[in-house]
């Protein structure tokens, strides 16, 4: 009977696309949203699902929730809210490893609590590397604390993750329940509690024997990332000299590190008896007696022969050039997103100058500088990208969110935000936004509206950082999978992994349940998001408390957590994937750390939840 209700030809085809899906989202060949659209387009030719079912997902009020969530985040990063905090982080530390350890994971969570956790994520990332440089700590030690409780962030509050929303709107769609702002924080708190003890105690794992601390205390300064990248030994400064073809054409013209692997880094040009830095953009002029920094990324280039064919002349290169050069233009490492369109591009197929003002200096990956000419190098997860520019293209990089973001930049740039004198505005508006969704007198999605016009009334956000905040690929993702949640359920899917699961373990008791969902959802989010890992899983427990006849809400609140604890591998969340290469850290670091801790919170939860929502 089991093996005929499998090959009922509707439920075969949900299920074979699920796996189809599930194979493209292992292989990451095709981008996650582009799956979900053609998994939208396949349900919608195999007539298992309507029209209206296909894009039911475009109408979810908590799917523009989570769009204007987005604008919310941005609001707390351009007033400077976050780097306060981060500042304070860092003030605060006072040398102990313990106490910025504890801070650190508290600051994390509670920011997390209101806006994305990537975003929150990419915020510390450099603080905590200013610190281990000040502290002279090995990153390793406080990269994965920062993952973990980006993570838990995600169990605080309704608002913190996307699974969250999903798994309340399905609760709402098929009960009469639902969760209100701060049912996950018990849960959350107890959660967080138990990952900064086990932090303190897992970081000792995290040692490389073989590793040796930072020489020296004070903030990474741009000599440091030159002798790092070894950019002393190929920068040169050359004199542009009269009748030299390089005057009065750019940069773009040139056409200098395609063709002699040359890449001007900066323009030193006199005026009024002193020099000014320019950064190298593509449309910058070269006038006679400018002097040219610049980077040979080509070891078979003769640069003699090159000075001589155009007229340049070789100068001298000091120390205290770099030292006034700062003033002007500056260095910064960035890491590419996981999801960034610019992966297994290199800087030529980017065009890094002219799309963001930058020039690639030096790549690094696996903790080795990569040899070899620059503008060739394919990005990968992971790579660290050593960029030169003005400060004012790297502070404009550092909003580029979906594409990079900054590991190492001056304090300075923390103070660089648009929005300063807007704080008290931005808590304001986020304060409103809370208060209207923990009394209900509004829907959530209505509540997330008004913050936002508020932060767009007080100009703590603008309409194209408003709209570029907005993470669409993610939002085309959880449309795209909603379908799955549907046809599962209208072609009995749902029906037979709850009848399996029941056969499996319903005799041993409702805990067993409980945690039979929790390894469930959690070995599936290894090979899908953890938000198209709720979509799925929702409906199943739901209809297993059904089955039971016993609330619902523990069902629910169980495969939301189970959905955020993705700490077992580098892949399971993006947050993961982002310290992996600044920590310096191997997919078994993850497997050791993770794995046990997500047991762990199994436990918890398991035990946790059913004291906080009865059967």
């Amino acid at each position: 009977m089991l093996q005929n209700e499998l090959w009922t030809t509707p439920l075969f085809w949900v299920l074979a696309l699920l796996f189809s899906a599930i194979v493209l989202f292992v292989r990451n060949k095709i981008r996650m949203d582009v799956v979900a659209l053609l998994v939208m387009v396949a349900f919608s030719l195999s007539d298992i699902l309507t029209v209206n079912e296909v894009f039911a997902g475009f109408s979810d009020p908590n799917v523009i929730l989570i769009a204007l969530l987005f604008i919310v985040g941005e609001g707390i990063v351009r007033t400077g809210i976050a780097y306060q905090v981060s500042e304070w982080l860092l003030k605060a530390s006072n040398n102990s490893e313990t106490k910025v350890l504890i801070l650190l994971m508290l600051a994390v969570a509670t920011l997390g609590s209101f806006m994305s956790s990537t975003g929150i994520v990419a915020i510390f990332i450099p603080v905590v590397l200013a610190i281990c440089q000040q502290m002279n700590i090995s990153p390793r030690r406080l990269m994965m604390p920062l993952s973990v409780a980006g993570l838990i962030s995600g169990m605080m509050t309704l608002i913190a993750t996307a699974p969250n929303l999903v798994v309340n709107a399905e609760l709402i769609r098929n009960t009469d329940f639902r969760f209100s702002f701060f049912d996950f924080t018990p849960v959350g708190v107890v959660v967080l509690i138990m990952g900064i003890l086990y932090m303190l105690v897992a970081r000792r794992w995290l040692n490389d024997p073989n590793e040796q601390t930072n020489k020296d205390t004070s903030q990474r300064s741009m000599n440091d990332l030159i002798e790092e990248y070894g950019l002393r030994e190929r920068t040169k400064r050359l004199v542009v000299k009269n009748g030299s073809s390089f005057i009065g054409k750019n940069l773009d013209e040139l056409h200098l590190r395609s063709t002699y692997g040359v890449n001007v880094l900066a323009i030193e040009r006199w005026k009024r008896f002193r020099p000014v830095y320019l950064g190298a953009l593509g449309v910058s002029e070269i006038r006679e007696k400018d002097i040219l920094m610049i980077d040979i990324s080509d070891p078979e280039l003769d640069l003699e022969e090159f000075c001589s064919e155009y007229y340049l002349e070789m100068a001298e290169i000091r120390s205290q050039n770099f030292s006034q050069q700062a003033k002007s233009v500056g260095m910064a490492e960035i890491t590419l997103v996981p999801e960034s369109d610019l992966l297994g591009k290199n800087a030529t197929e980017i065009r890094f100058r002219s799309q963001f003002g930058l020039n690639v200096v030096g790549v690094k990956r696996d903790g080795e500088v990569l040899d070899g000419t620059l503008s060739e190098i394919s990005y990968k997860v992971g790579d660290l990208i050593l960029v030169v520019g003005d400060w004012k293209a790297i502070a404009e990089a550092q909003k580029n969110t979906k594409d990079f973001y900054i590991l190492n930049y001056p304090l300075e740039m923390e103070r660089a935000v648009p929005a300063a004198s807007q704080a008290p505005h931005a808590v304001l508006s986020i304060l409103t936004m809370v208060v209207l969704m923990v009394t209900g007198i509004v829907p959530n999605s209505i509540a997330a509206l008004i913050a936002c016009l508020m932060l767009g009334y007080f100009r703590c956000v603008d309409g194209k950082s408003a709209y570029q905040s907005i993470h669409w690929s993610s939002l085309v993702l959880i449309v795209g999978m909603m379908p799955f949640s549907i046809a599962l359920q209208k072609t009995g899917g749902v029906d037979l992994a709850v009848k399996l699961m029941l056969e499996a373990v319903g005799d041993l008791g409702l805990h067993a349940v409980l945690m039979s969902l929790f390894l469930l959802c959690a070995a599936v989010s290894l090979f899908i998001s953890n938000t198209a890992t709720a979509i799925l899983m929702a409906p199943i427990a739901i209809t297993i408390a059904h089955k039971l006849q016993v609330s619902p809400m523990p069902f629910a609140m169980i495969i939301a957590v189970a959905a955020s604890a993705a700490f077992m591998t580098p892949v399971s969340s993006p947050v993961n994937t982002m310290v992996l290469g600044p920590g310096g850290y191997k997919f078994a670091d993850f497997v050791k750390v993770g794995v046990p801790f997500t047991f762990l919170v199994m436990i918890v939860s398991v035990f946790l939840i059913p004291l906080l929502f009865p059967f």
